[in-house]
């Protein structure tokens, strides 16, 4: 596929771009280089000097050094400098720790878990929406030196007992229930002999490595422990078991698998060393001035992805910043309540939840203007989206964050300083230390402004598939480069762009058509809220573009009113010649649009022959 892709070079310094809007242009310019000075002169992580790329290879030389250290060694550092500092804020239930209260809890929670007869390198399974309890498991096994593998929940029965076979999980640390979910009576499922068998002696037959599950909050259920009863459970013997360990842990050592998503497969699980996800913090804090003041973080991401554990709840345990859990899951009101209340500098989230934040019906109720930056990232920002971040949000040092759950996950990353042209066009440089490249179908390296995949090794390269060398070795060759999958290219001075995935490419007639372009102008007509586009099979052309097109609100549009906004603005080849309007796309647990299902529905629906 990536052959008929890049068969031809085409030059990247001709792709469409809109256009903005002068006079909000020149406001938010301004801001943002205002802002930009400000950083100049107090030293915050800035871009290289100098740089002059003529090839799509670039590694960002840095005087920050890497960080030699386990998790559970830094956050003792941390707790030592910052004792009576808020580390988490859990607004649902005014849950509030400091560090110094939560570090005694963590090391409560990891003598337990050495209580349970739970081993270096054992596998603890965390399955639940963001928590304090959630918070504690991730450090606690961290300072046990079990490895934490992050559980969807949204994941239904069949993927549960998937991802804990798969990395032969002996502990589970399970919410009861949560919106619609019913977690034991799903694990019930799964493992019968819970209704009978002692707390910690499972031995269920479809996951014969499963002992021990723990179920938050005060209630007993058949089977199980709870949550507290395991928080008392450690001696002075168990808490000194865990005290010494951190001599014995090493920062190589795997301590977290990731569950990839992905949108056909099943998912499979990156190992991430203390080393990969440690440092991956220590560049996006250094990145937004986390080390140079106390920032406050609204995230509302979830905690099993790693943009809420290692981009949020780690730079808490880095840095010493503080987190605010805003609710459970994503909620738009509640992020723009915590904002508000406890003064956030900063906001994370994916372009959709910045979509429902900005067009929530009280928004403008709210004050903001605490906030100056945030990371925007789990997928493409559509420029108008940006803007509105910039002005009504408050954020003209908001930064645009690129990577995949297999290097930790950051590998670009804009800068606070970056003009706002940079920051709505580009996925910033990549992270000190790390290398990037951009290669052709014959894997030579291209010159910049040509299109390839993306390839990238560093720090934060993961061990490799739990159990699957296979599938490993596909993505990471003996050189150690990741292949990404993505298609980029890297201009001059090393900033990147992603023009779409290898998979999403759409051939029409011989022309390389990248759906992300269509996107972006199609975001541009006000009565659009999201758009997605795919490439449908085609007799005479071998693919014909379509446009899947989510309206605002109270609005209505018909197909030829989308052509006609599209003719004379972007080439004839490049308009949608199929268009369907809904109120939602498919996704995947995490959010992602699953446009392999959007092309099977087309076809099916449209009667077109599908294609190899």
């Amino acid at each position: 596929m990536l052959t008929n892709i890049l068969q031809k070079s085409a030059k990247f310094t001709g792709i469409w771009r809109p256009k903005l809007p002068q006079c909000s242009l020149s406001e938010l310019t301004k801001v943002c280089r205002t802002f930009s000075t400000s950083r100049r002169q107090h030293g915050v992580d800035l871009k290289p000097e100098g740089v002059n790329l003529t090839h799509s290879y670039y590694h960002s030389l840095t005087t920050t050094p890497l960080q030699g250290i386990t998790i559970g060694q830094k956050l003792q550092q941390t707790v030592q400098k910052f004792p009576d500092r808020e580390m988490l804020v859990f607004k649902r239930g005014n849950v509030r720790r400091t560090f110094e209260q939560f570090f005694e809890e963590c090391d409560q929670l990891a003598a337990g878990f050495v209580a349970l007869g739970l081993k270096k390198g054992d596998r603890v399974g965390m399955w639940g929406p963001n928590t304090l309890e959630w918070v504690l498991t991730q450090f606690a096994t961290a300072r046990a030196g079990l490895i934490l593998v992050n559980i969807n929940p949204a994941y239904q029965t069949h993927e549960l007992e998937y991802a804990l076979r798969k990395v032969g999980c002996r502990a589970l640390v399970s919410a009861t229930t949560f919106k619609t979910q019913d977690y034991y009576r799903m694990l019930h499922q799964i493992c019968p002999e819970l209704e009978s068998c002692k707390p910690g002696e499972l031995g269920t037959k479809k996951l014969p490595m499963l002992e021990t599950v723990i179920m938050l909050g005060e209630d007993k259920f058949p089977g199980t422990f709870s949550f507290p009863e395991v928080m008392e459970m450690g001696d002075h013997a168990h808490r000194r078991a865990v005290l010494e360990m951190q001599d014995k842990l090493q920062f190589d050592d795997p301590i977290n698998i990731q569950f990839t998503s992905g949108t056909t497969g099943n998912p499979k699980g990156a190992t991430l060393t203390h080393h990969n996800i440690l440092n991956n913090q220590w560049f996006i804090g250094h990145r937004l001035g986390y080390h140079e003041k106390h920032h406050k973080i609204c995230m509302p991401v979830p905690l099993y992805h790693c943009f809420g554990m290692v981009g949020g709840t780690l730079a808490a345990g880095v840095f010493g910043t503080t987190v605010v859990g805003p609710s459970p899951s994503f909620e738009p009101e509640p992020c723009l309540q915590a904002i508000q209340e406890e003064s956030c500098t900063a906001v994370y989230g994916t372009p959709t939840m910045f979509i429902d934040m900005l067009h929530h019906s009280n928004f403008d109720e709210y004050d903001l203007t605490s906030l100056n930056t945030g990371i925007m990232a789990g997928s493409p920002c559509p420029i108008e989206i940006m803007k509105q971040v910039v002005s009504r949000m408050h954020c003209p040092e908001v930064c645009i964050a690129y990577g995949t759950t297999e290097n930790s996950p950051v590998t670009f990353m804009g800068y606070m300083a970056d003009s706002l042209e940079r920051k709505v066009g580009t996925i910033g440089q990549p992270f000190p230390h790390v290398e990037v490249k951009i290669v052709g179908t014959d894997g030579r390296v291209t010159p910049v402004n040509e299109p390839g995949e993306l390839c990238t090794r560093g720090p934060g390269t993961m061990l490799g598939y739990w159990d699957d060398p296979d599938k490993t070795a596909e993505v990471i060759g003996a050189d150690r480069w990741y292949k990404t999958g993505d298609i980029a290219v890297l201009d001059e001075e090393g900033y990147g762009q992603i023009v779409g995935r290898i998979k999403d490419m759409i051939i029409r007639g011989g022309e390389n058509i990248y759906p992300r372009e269509i996107e972006e102008f199609l975001y541009t007509h006000p009565k659009i809220e999201d758009v997605q586009v795919i490439g449908v099979p085609d007799e005479r052309m071998g693919e014909e573009v379509c446009a899947w097109v989510k309206l605002r609100e109270g609005e209505s549009m018909e197909e030829e009113d989308v052509r006609s906004f599209c003719k004379g603005e972007i080439s004839h080849f490049k308009i949608p010649r199929y268009i369907r309007f809904v109120a939602e796309f498919p996704l995947t647990v995490t959010g992602k649009v699953q446009k392999f299902k959007m092309r099977e529905q087309m076809t099916k629906d449209l009667n077109l022959q599908m294609w190899g």
